[in-house]
């Protein structure tokens, strides 16, 4: 018994049979025999039973979706409830990857690595700060006063539609008023400022853990994305690292481009208002900058508040005129501001845009709507990194490539990015422990050498 099962695979020295034994075909042999490596595949693990036909392998694909899918539920369902967690992390990313050039830059000028973080953190605390300490101030001084406008403004457009030559029924309208009169006018309008309160003491928990946060990234970003880069090797690690460069590109891009297009928005918002006389002209020009930060309808919802303002004290002419111009500035903002500042930075479309805003919304408020559109644009630039099996360039049966050529990836890193790329690709350096053990040593196994080639 243990002569036979010894002798079933005893080649020689030279490779060849010995006398008496049975030979097994290498592997080789194997996928020539069974006719091409596909079927020596199937050959090795060949599917048996209820799994091997046509229903059994859509089951068993049917079923790794629904495990694949329990997984993505679970996770999200723990990232919902430290929702103020994943908040700020994703508000100091965002926030550090614009700041984050200052930084290089200070250090590049002969700043130590703490000094430069010191400057560009204190310098964008001063500047939120300031903005957010302006906006409060101007909009409060003045609130009671425009949502009393707003009202008198939407009691205005109700009277003129009622009165107008189409038949409208208002009384899905008024019932929604009148819902609306009774919520405030009950208890539930009390509980909900007491739950308003506790609101108020997360966003301010919020804001501090941003700043934490914000300063760490700053300080010690590249080390954070060094210790990563570290787990992988080869193809990996260059496709990790240019998703990492992609993704700081589009959310710092973003970010200056927005503030930029947001200040512009603003500006010619509220000239409008200041030249015919529009009163509250600041809070709605503020009001205007604070909703440009959410792409497609930010601008549409400031022009639709500042035109129920000017309705009641200009008149319906001078309404008209300013939701003319509102539409003429977002004529501007998506045809000469956008290519221009931002370049080609989100490369999405209009309409994936638009889903992206919806979808954020509904899951995460203000903050989904603000913060959807530029990680849905990540999410995008990390897959191109990924993805090896788009057709580029014209196809004689499709036709021309919908994808410009601008908006591909390797259109986005520069020469000494691809130069990085290119050494990773060439790394092949086995991973060695974070701690020799004695074990190890003593079992004659020699310790491995640390890694310390650079990336």
């Amino acid at each position: 018994m243990g002569l036979s099962s010894s002798s079933d695979a005893c080649p020689g020295d030279d490779g060849a049979s010995v006398p008496g034994t049975v030979s097994r075909p290498t592997p080789a042999e194997a996928a020539q025999s069974a006719g091409g490596p596909g079927e020596a595949a199937h050959a090795v693990a060949p599917a048996l039973g209820v799994w091997a036909d046509a229903l059994g392998r859509a089951g068993s694909r049917a079923a790794q979706t629904l495990l694949i899918a329990a997984v993505v539920v679970g996770v999200v369902w723990v990232l919902l409830r430290v929702t103020l967690v994943v908040v700020a992390l994703l508000v100091a990313l965002i926030l550090a990857a614009a700041v984050a050039p200052a930084v290089k830059w200070l250090e590049r000028r002969g700043w130590s690595n703490l000094l430069a973080t010191l400057a560009a953190f204190l310098g964008i605390l001063v500047l939120v700060g300031g903005v957010i300490t302006g906006i409060v101030f101007s909009v409060r001084s003045e609130w009671d006063t425009l949502t009393t406008q707003a009202v008198e403004g939407w009691e205005e457009l109700q009277r003129f539609v009622t009165a107008g030559p189409l038949p409208i029924d208002t009384a899905a309208i008024d019932q929604a008023a009148r819902q609306v009169g009774q919520f405030l006018s009950s208890g539930a309008a009390a509980s909900g400022a007491i739950s308003g309160i506790s609101a108020a003491t997360q966003v301010i928990t919020g804001a501090v853990l941003v700043i934490v946060i914000l300063f760490f990234f700053l300080k010690d970003g590249e080390k954070m994305w060094n210790f990563l880069l570290r787990w992988t090797r080869g193809e990996r690690r260059a496709k990790l690292a240019e998703s990492i460069d992609r993704g700081s590109e589009v959310l710092g891009g973003y970010v200056r481009g927005t503030a930029a297009i947001a200040l512009a928005d603003g500006i010619l918002i509220g000239a409008f208002l200041v030249i015919f006389g529009v009163p509250l002209a600041l809070p709605l020009a503020v009001i205007a900058f604070v909703t440009a930060f959410i792409p497609v309808i930010g601008a549409t919802i400031a022009g639709a508040l500042a035109a129920l303002v000017a309705l009641v004290t200009n008149g319906p002419l001078i309404a008209l005129a300013l939701i003319a111009w509102v539409i003429v500035v977002n004529q501007i903002e998506g045809n000469v501001l956008q290519p221009v500042i931002m370049g080609r930075t989100l490369s999405l479309h209009p309409l994936l845009i638009l889903l992206a805003l919806t979808v954020g919304t509904i899951v995460g408020g203000i903050f989904g709507a603000i913060l959807a559109v530029p990680y849905t644009a990540v999410t995008w630039a990390v897959l191109q990194v990924w993805a090896t099996g788009y057709q580029a360039g014209p196809d004689p049966v499709l036709g021309e490539d919908p994808l410009n050529p601008k908006d591909r990836i390797e259109a986005k890193a520069t020469i000494a990015q691809r130069f990085k790329y290119q050494r990773m690709r060439l790394q092949q350096r086995r991973g060695t422990r974070l701690g020799a053990t004695e074990q190890d040593q003593a079992g004659g196994k020699p310790p491995e050498p640390a890694d310390t080639e650079r990336s």
